[in-house]
């Protein structure tokens, strides 16, 4: 590609309203363009790269014997009535109706179409397994767009779905997209961790995500030398020893207007490790009390589990007032009569202090025998430093794009879908379905967070859109045009793919241009022409070596 007549463009300033690394860069280095919040063009140089990330990704799943397809992305609204997750979506969903008055929706994920899809296939034991993948656009109506590619409402996904005649073929199934999923990681060249998640809307026995390292991650990764890895959501924590210490009598102390545990803490002169935090939540219209230790937060991820309710929200202090017959700040378990979920690390503590459910007043010396919890569970998030379930070494904190998950969805869309098949004895079974999907939008940008400097993008060679850029200094010398010229068209017979920077601009903005966008290696055309010597280097190094002509062609075609 020549740039002189092609459709290129950079800007010279920082993007105005692009709030990560990668969003910046790619608009200012002409790869996308923000139509709306959450909407981005992909432009000539931004689809290269979405093209070299399909190609990873469709060579590895075509490795595994999956089938490519392609879906509607228009869809009927029925399909997730039968699902349950019209509901579940929620707001998230975009939704319409076409001229008859039907409800229709845009895809947000395709589970449902592909059970139907296999329906058409699958009436014997004899029909499995095999997996069809799709590469296609998906809609959500995101509340918070934002880190351009990373956060946004439409965006390009590769979903596979596996089917299976029962569990043990699931756990093969699975085992093959996960180990492709680990190759293509590998191919684009991300720096990733793989931790088990919370199988969320999707559902099923089990949930993995891939998550690329990066700062501006949204997830937080908990995870241990010894090989422990987990979304913070389910992570758990290596169960302490009760304490050893006598039991107290309870005791009640006023404290006038200190209801936090900060202003108790000061006012106590004690440590929040000393202190059990008593919250009041409405489930499902219905209150009960979450008690946790004094510097734990609840993980609501693992409340909705138990519960199985995703219809959870702290209750408002009218509420408080009445159950607990105090204001905000001064709650406690001793005496509720409302159910009591309790975290399993407060039966590991003695004679600690909790709410008095009775205005500025608190009670000291509490245990766990002083009152009847429904539930004793793990329902606080663990934080760094925490013991480790598996070795006991301290856990680690470190913060992730999801790129990719991987689910096993089990019969849960076999059964509201109808997708069976008759086994060996002629008896109706469900299916076993898996889902795996991977954002080529957000793989993109994470490997732009991780790849970059302050002159713009270091794209790997995978999926850098070219390989060399020529950067002719004087297109008005004839030796220097005519040297560029042979040295495009050999690279470009020799299969290397190649730009040639021939615009009518100064060499400064050339190079500078060249940085910002990226290309692994450039070669300088300049003075040394008319010798039959050009300059070479990569873009992640200063390193600049003085060539032949026939040389660096030579080079560069390895």
């Amino acid at each position: 590609m020549k740039l002189k007549d092609a459709y290129f463009f950079t800007l010279r300033e920082d993007a105005k309203d692009e709030d990560s690394v990668s969003g910046n860069l790619l608009v200012k280095a002409g790869f996308i363009k923000k139509v709306s919040g959450g909407v981005y063009m992909m432009l000539p140089f931004g689809y290269r790269v979405q093209a070299k990330v399909e190609e990873i990704i469709r060579r590895r799943m075509n490795e595994t014997g999956a089938i490519e397809v392609k879906m509607p992305a228009l869809i009927a609204a029925d399909y997730y009535e039968k699902s349950g997750r019209l509901k579940n979506f929620g707001p998230d969903l975009f939704k319409l109706k076409d001229r008859t008055g039907k409800d229709m929706v845009l895809g947000p994920t395709h589970e449902e179409l592909f059970a139907v899809a296999a329906k058409s296939v699958i009436s014997s034991y004899k029909d499995m397994p095999f997996n069809i993948y799709q590469i296609q656009s998906k809609y959500r109506d995101e509340p918070r767009a934002r880190y351009g590619l990373i956060r946004v409402k439409e965006f390009v996904m590769k979903d596979a779905y596996s089917f299976d005649r029962d569990e043990a073929g699931l756990d093969v199934s699975y085992k093959k997209m996960f180990d492709a999923y680990k190759k293509i990681f590998d191919d684009i060249g991300l720096d990733y961790r793989i931790v088990k998640a919370d199988t969320g809307m999707m559902g099923g026995l089990l949930s993995e995500e891939f998550q690329a390292v990066s700062e501006i991650g949204e997830d937080v990764l908990v995870h241990c030398d010894c090989g422990y890895s987990s979304n913070l959501e389910i992570a758990t924590r290596h169960k302490g020893e009760p304490s050893t210490e006598e039991r107290k009598a309870i005791e009640e102390i006023p404290t006038p207007n200190v209801r936090t545990i900060e202003e108790l803490c000061a006012f106590l002169n004690k440590d929040p490790r000393d202190f059990v935090k008593t919250m009041i939540y409405m489930v499902s219209g219905r209150p009960c009390a979450v008690v946790v230790r004094g510097n734990r937060e609840v993980c609501e991820t693992k409340l909705k589990k138990f519960l199985r309710s995703d219809d959870i929200a702290l209750a408002d202090a009218e509420v408080v007032e009445k159950v607990t017959g105090a204001r905000v700040g001064f709650a406690g378990p001793v005496g509720l009569r409302i159910p009591v979920i309790l975290d399993e690390e407060v039966t590991e503590m003695r004679n600690f202090i909790v709410g008095a459910n009775k205005d500025d007043t608190h009670l000291i010396n509490v245990n766990p025998e002083d009152f009847k919890p429904a539930a004793v569970i793990d329902l606080k998030e663990v934080q760094e430093g925490d013991r480790c379930p598996i070795c006991g070494q301290p856990l680690k904190f470190a913060k992730g794009i999801e790129v990719g998950n991987t689910f096993k969805l089990g019969t849960k869309y076999s059964k509201a879908l109808d997708l069976t098949y008759l086994d060996q004895n002629n008896q109706t079974q469900d299916v076993w379905m898996g889902s795996y999907g991977i954002g080529l939008g957000r793989c993109i940008a994470a490997v732009v967070e991780q790849n970059h400097d302050k002159k713009g993008i270091l794209w790997p060679e995978a999926i850098a859109p070219y390989k060399v850029i020529i950067v002719l200094i004087n297109g008005k010398d004839e030796t220097q045009a005519t040297v560029a010229e042979q040295i495009y068209n050999k690279l470009t017979e020799n299969g290397v793919e190649v730009l040639l920077d021939d615009r009518d601009v100064r060499a400064g903005v050339k190079f500078a241009d060249s940085e910002l966008i990226g290309i692994p290696y450039r070669i300088t055309v300049g003075r040394g022409a008319k010798d039959n010597l050009v300059e070479v280097n990569k873009r992640n190094s200063d390193v600049k070596e003085e060539m032949s002509v026939e040389e660096a062609i030579a080079y560069l075609s390895k």
